[in-house]
């Protein structure tokens, strides 16, 4: 990486403009997957569907099959980013589809005979976020140093966090409390929630723009990837495989060991507002506070995270984090009530964050220059060629057991699983020189 790059990463306006990228996608995560378009579709739009499958077992089998594709998908569209140079180019595109995508779940109305289409559009938008991460996650490097990777990549997960409280706020007091929130939109028909799947496009594509004017692109000839057609990318890509086993294995380790708990988390985030309503006592009204309060712990943890993470190593923040999320989860499985979801689901929250942050911090910290785009592909593939589970087994659990409660089983042994595969990594980087 050339010199000049290394003095923008020391710049506050390009970490500023990186990390508004993941302030707008708060638009996507916050409000339509985890707390109000999902909500309005497990709880308005399938509430009367015919048959023994719940909605919110159908919505987490659509999120499962739409992690097969990302894993099919991700690592070679990193690859050719890498090889092209062009990541702002692929951020872009992707970007402008998910917006598009998040638009147009204005058309699924409160009947069950909108589920599927419903369904299929959460499912889609996901694909094109999880790839859409990305180049943005390789962009890590190209806004930080060695020394402050940590306290960006958390600063960039806070700003996430925070983007999705202010435009939850927006929402809630605009279009959703009392009867169509201080616009008095119609509530019929859900056309206030269908305005909100608008307002989240909107909100997404402007600030996902100062990126792509603020962040430097890398230099001609900076990654060691070559340039090869789509189908030939696999070819390449299985080659360093083989190699990165031979000479990375600790980064195999790692992928695999992430790729389980980053599911589990995922699976916090994506059934929290379903659970708080169906098992907890929340309405839709009342879920947005929480969701309100779930960012505020979350961005918290994030931003104090980073710091720990540059002072201490990823690996620490990583196995700390599981552990406590691991115990509020076991406590919500014997509490009833608002109270105790607003206390123990607020522990989950708060850890979230930082494992989020300090696992993409780690892998920066593993990868070689040039090749972050690919590696954070293998990134979303592990990832999300686990993904299937947390989703899967949250059905699974709520099906077998009739209570969605029971779900909350299935994502913490996801959780489980991945924290026990981190203790047999190997300390890597900053960790390995503190010994721990």
């Amino acid at each position: 990486m050339t010199s000049s790059v290394v003095a923008d990463a020391t710049r506050r306006g390009p970490v500023i403009a990186w990390s508004l990228w993941d302030w707008g996608s708060a638009a996507f995560n916050a409000v339509i997957v985890t707390f109000v378009f999902s909500v309005y579709l497990t709880d308005a739009v399938g509430d009367d569907l015919p048959g023994r499958v719940s909605a919110s077992s159908w919505l987490g089998w659509s999120i499962g099959a739409a992690s097969l594709v990302i894993a099919l998908l991700a690592p070679v569209m990193g690859q050719r980013s890498d090889a092209s140079g062009h990541r702002k180019r692929s951020l872009a595109l992707l970007t402008g589809s998910v917006v598009v995508v998040t638009a147009l779940m204005f058309l699924v109305e409160e009947d069950y005979h909108f589920l599927w289409l419903g369904l299929v559009l959460i499912a889609v938008g996901s694909i094109l976020f999880e790839l859409a991460q990305v180049p943005y996650f390789a962009m890590l490097r190209q806004v930080s140093t060695p020394e402050t990777v940590g306290r960006v990549s958390g600063f960039g997960w806070a700003f996430g966090y925070l983007g999705g409280i202010v435009l939850l706020v927006i929402v809630y007091v605009g279009l959703i409390s009392g009867d169509g929130g201080l616009l008095g939109v119609s509530t019929d028909n859900g056309l206030n929630i269908r305005w909100v799947a608008v307002v989240a496009a909107v909100w997404f594509l402007a600030f996902s723009l100062p990126v792509l004017f603020a962040v430097p692109e890398l230099p001609a000839g900076a990654s060691p990837v070559p340039s090869a057609g789509f189908v030939d990318s696999y070819r390449v890509l299985f080659a360093e495989l083989r190699t990165m086993w031979r000479e990375e294995r600790a980064t195999v380790w790692f992928l695999i060991a992430s790729a389980l708990f980053r599911d589990g988390l995922a699976g916090v985030f994506t059934f929290g507002a379903v659970i708080a309503v169906s098992v907890y006592g929340f309405t839709d009204d009342s879920v947005i506070p929480f969701g309100i309060a779930a960012n505020v712990a979350a961005a918290g943890g994030a931003l104090v995270a980073g710091r720990l993470d540059d002072r201490l190593g990823p690996r620490r923040v990583i196995v700390v984090s599981l552990a406590s999320m691991l115990g509020a989860g076991v406590v919500l499985l014997f509490v009833d009530g608002m109270a105790g979801f607003w206390v123990f689901g607020l522990v989950l929250c708060l850890f979230v964050g930082p494992a989020q942050s300090a696992s993409r911090t780690y892998l920066v910290r593993l990868t070689p220059p040039g090749k972050e785009g690919q590696h954070f592909g293998l990134y979303a593939m592990t990832g999300r060629a686990a993904s299937f589970l947390a989703p899967s087994l949250f059905g699974l659990f709520a099906f077998a057991l009739g209570d969605d409660r029971w779900g909350i089983i299935g994502i913490m042994l996801v959780i489980l699983a991945g924290l026990i595969a981190l203790t047999r990594v190997p300390p890597l980087g900053r960790d390995r020189a503190l010994g721990t």
